[in-house]
């Protein structure tokens, strides 16, 4: 669903497990590693694209996983123009609602291959901050914004050390 403005209707996933690390993903046949993130369909919640994307691209059900948290209001990124498609609507970017989801069964449940065609070839636990540095750039103030708002659910009972000044200071080193 792309909406009037040009902007793909998406939501993006963080899976952390019990450590606090976050499952980051290797694209297939490159090397570009994200988040796993999936556009709505129509007449599609939020929650139902959530849950459709993380069995299609990872494997997961939604009774191996809680959800933490959520970004409260819709995260835009531009795509660059090279890369635009030129299709019917013109989709320029993506606007996505973030998910900070907590696993709750053993990595073997994972697999990259359940869906009709997958997206990653492999995967790896990272620190909660590593995909700040690591993200391709356009992508990254989202990645930044996503991260730093729910930080707070999986970290409410650690000190995660990371107010604006030191996001900012990670990225420029």
């Amino acid at each position: 669903m792309i909406d009037a403005n040009g902007f793909r209707q998406n939501v993006g996933i963080i899976l952390a497990n019990h450590a606090g690390q976050v499952f980051w993903a290797k694209r297939i046949g490159r090397e570009a590693w994200q988040f796993p993130q999936g556009g709505m369909d129509k007449d599609e919640s939020p929650e139902e694209t959530l849950f459709r994307e993380l069995e299609e691209e990872i494997g997961l059900r939604e009774e191996d996983v809680t959800i933490l948290g959520r970004t409260r209001r819709w995260l835009r990124y531009r795509i660059p123009s090279r890369l635009v498609r030129k299709t019917e609507p013109l989709c320029i970017g993506q606007k996505q609602l973030w998910f900070l989801l907590r696993l709750e069964v053993e990595d073997s449940y994972i697999h990259l291959d359940k869906g009709h065609k997958p997206e990653f070839d492999s995967w790896e636990w990272v620190s909660y901050w590593y995909p700040l540095r690591q993200v391709v750039l356009f992508k990254r103030e989202v990645y930044r914004r996503s991260l730093t708002e729910l930080a707070p659910y999986l970290f409410k009972n650690r000190v995660h050390g990371y107010g604006k000044e030191a996001l900012d200071n990670l990225l420029d080193n």
